[in-house]
């Protein structure tokens, strides 16, 4: 520094002229120099508080600009995978019902055509149920007129015809008062098989028994489709609940399953954002230490330069204050060619100038030289302070100038041992950063490698179960048309099935009492 080359300006000065006790000045420029380095030492406090200060802020407002569009980053990409999610649904919602348009379309052709045909048959069926009636209607009009009635039992050569006796006519009378009330036309024609006077009993027993029969298999035949009906709609009815759980099921399965597959994705975005980051603040922290490393390479050569300076001034003031503890320079070895040439008379090669420092010999840093450099060139150094005071003994003075200087070497030594410390601890936490920040990546890689891993099996998982959704919807939607027609088909005869069965059971009965009543005739 500039008061270290005051003070070895000054000590060099005193070297080429006689001796003239200087202690008093020395003494003054030893305390400039303390006030110098403690005022040089608050500035460079001063300065660095303030730096730390502007530091510390321009942190923080880093630290919230990246929290911000951090926060902006995960609201607009959370946007992004809903925006996505509803565009896939609506796809989905699409192809679905573009599918199900399809097969409704089809389906109101067909039934259109069927309609139309069923109406074609029911409309022929319609006409010829009633020419048959009014045909039936009007023939049992004219047999049964009583004019037509004697004539057929004079014409008619049949005995039974010929011999027909008012027992007969209340019989049948009986038997078509028993048949009379049904609305079935296979009981209207054998009410018109008792009319007609030809008729044998016999025959129309026959027809009675052959009709009993017969509603008796009809009524079979209604229960079991009853039954069929009950247990056909029960199947279907079930299986469409079971369907469309299962659907229900499937549809919360794919909604958290994109859910989880949304979150893996931020959180794979995230860990990879933070070794980003990671490996910059690795980079960042490894620039700052190598810039510390060369700060205190290049403060220590100061220092141990300084170190030596202020032992080589010690040794010229003990040359002065205490000869007997001075310590000469090392004499200069001559080569053994010079050697010779001396002890021929010869003359020894000339002993060059010592360099380094005011020609002591000691040197540093290029930085240091240059410095040094710098402040030669610039303005002469001030002229040394007046001397005050008488001029005291070498025994009151040397305590105090040698004291000064190992009170300086003291300092250095201290601050180069701290400095040593300070940077072997800069060094550890360097490296244990380093680790700990290479251990941290090791973790996030793993973990990122193991999110993505789960993230393809829910992907796997979502198209497996939005494909099992869909084909559960085609059977449910099978299943809805099976009912359907199980409802066209059955919900008439369900609902009619105790009328039919009790209008079977009187035609039934009005049969059998028909019955009696021609065997009582016979």
């Amino acid at each position: 520094s500039a008061d270290r080359d005051m003070m070895s300006s000054f000590l060099s000065q005193g070297q080429g002229q006689g001796f003239t006790p200087q202690s008093g000045q020395i003494t003054g420029i030893l305390k400039q120099m303390k006030d110098t380095m403690e005022a040089d030492l608050a500035d460079v406090t001063a300065a660095e508080e303030a730096a730390k200060a502007s530091c510390a802020e321009l942190v923080a407002a880093k630290e919230k600009e990246i929290a911000a569009n951090s926060k902006a980053i995960e609201e607009k990409t959370q946007r992004l995978g809903e925006i996505g999610v509803k565009i896939e649904e609506l796809k989905e919602d699409l192809e679905d019902t573009s599918a199900s348009y399809e097969e409704d379309k089809k389906f109101l052709s067909d039934l259109d055509s069927n309609c139309a045909s069923k109406e074609a048959e029911y409309e022929v069926v319609k006409k010829t149920r009633a020419e048959e009636t009014l045909a039936l209607a009007e023939t049992i009009k004219i047999l049964n007129d009583d004019d037509a009635l004697d004539l057929f039992g004079k014409t008619l050569p049949s005995p039974s015809l010929l011999q027909v006796s008012h027992r007969d006519k209340e019989v049948r009378h009986l038997a078509m008062k028993a048949l009379r009330g049904s609305h079935d036309n296979r009981l209207d024609f054998i009410s018109l098989a008792l009319r007609g006077k030809k008729v044998n009993f016999d025959k129309v027993l026959a027809m009675i028994d052959d009709m009993v029969t017969l509603l008796g298999k009809e009524q079979v035949v209604d229960d079991d489709k009853k039954l069929y009906c009950e247990k056909e709609i029960d199947a279907a009815e079930d299986k469409k609940k079971e369907l469309d759980l299962d659907i229900s099921d499937l549809e919360k399965a794919i909604e958290e399953t994109k859910a989880f597959i949304e979150t893996t994705t931020e959180e794979i975005a995230a860990l990879a954002a933070g070794i980003n980051a990671l490996d910059k603040s690795v980079v960042q922290a490894t620039d700052q230490r190598k810039a510390e490393n060369e700060e205190y390479k290049s403060t220590m050569a100061q220092n141990s330069a300084a170190k030596e300076l202020l032992g080589v001034a010690k040794n010229r003031l003990q040359k002065f204050y205490n000869p007997k503890l001075h310590v000469e320079a090392p004499k200069r070895e001559i080569s053994a060619e010079d050697r010779i040439a001396v002890n021929m008379g010869g003359t020894p090669p000339p002993t060059e100038a010592p360099g380094g420092i005011a020609g002591t010999g000691v040197e540093v840093f290029a930085q240091v030289r240059a410095h040094a450099q710098r402040s030669e060139g610039g303005a002469a150094p001030p002229p040394p302070p007046e001397a005050v005071g008488a001029y005291m003994t070498k025994g009151q003075e040397s305590t105090g100038v040698l004291t000064l200087v190992d009170m300086l070497v003291a300092d250095l030594d201290k601050e180069m041992q701290e400095m040593d410390v300070e940077e072997k601890d800069a060094q550890n936490d360097y490296e244990k950063y380093v680790q700990d920040s290479a251990d941290k990546r090791a973790q996030d890689s793993k973990s990122i490698e193991e999110k993505e891993s789960a993230k393809a099996d829910a992907e796997a998982a979502l198209g497996k179960a939005e494909l099992d959704k869909k084909t559960k919807v085609q059977e449910s939607y099978a299943t809805s048309m099976i009912l359907k027609d199980l409802h066209l088909e059955c919900d008439w005869l369900v609902g009619n099935f105790e009328m039919r069965k009790e209008a079977r059971v009187g035609e039934i009965d009005s049969l059998k009492k028909a019955k009696a009543i021609l065997s009582g005739a016979d």
